[in-house]
This record gives structure tokens, sequence and C-alpha cells, in this order.
């Protein structure tokens, strides 16, 4: 009783696709796939925001030596 065997899933996949059809679940597949996506552009984004504050913050120097 504890585990589903492959017939139990093959079923309710065909309960679920006659329900919604499969062009509403292919939607729902893209979606969730372009939230995905913008999630980690979004991740991305702030991490790239963070490089360029502290580049912002970096002097650039030119050494000069010290002639005696």
């Amino acid at each position: 009783m504890g585990s589903f065997s492959i017939w139990h899933w093959l079923i309710v996949l065909v309960v679920v696709m006659l329900i919604f059809g499969t062009k509403k679940l292919g939607n729902v597949g893209s979606d969730l796939g372009k939230a995905v996506k913008g999630f980690k552009d979004g991740v991305k984004g702030d991490e790239d925001k963070t490089a360029t504050a502290a580049d912002k913050s970096t002097i650039d120097v030119d050494a000069k030596e010290k002639k005696s």
C-alpha cells in the first residue's frame, strides 16, 4: 500500500490529460519554464549589480617608483 506502480502513475497521467487537455498542460509547462528562466536571470542580475557596485567603489591608482 506504500508505493505506486508504474500503472498507477500512467492511469493518473491519462486522467489528468483528459481533464486538462494536452494544450493546456503544454501551456502550463511553458509558463513554468519561463518563470524558472526569469528567476535565474533575476538572481544573475543581482550578482552583476553587486559586482559593478563594488567596482565603482574601487579607486585605480598608478604606483610610482621611489628613486633614491
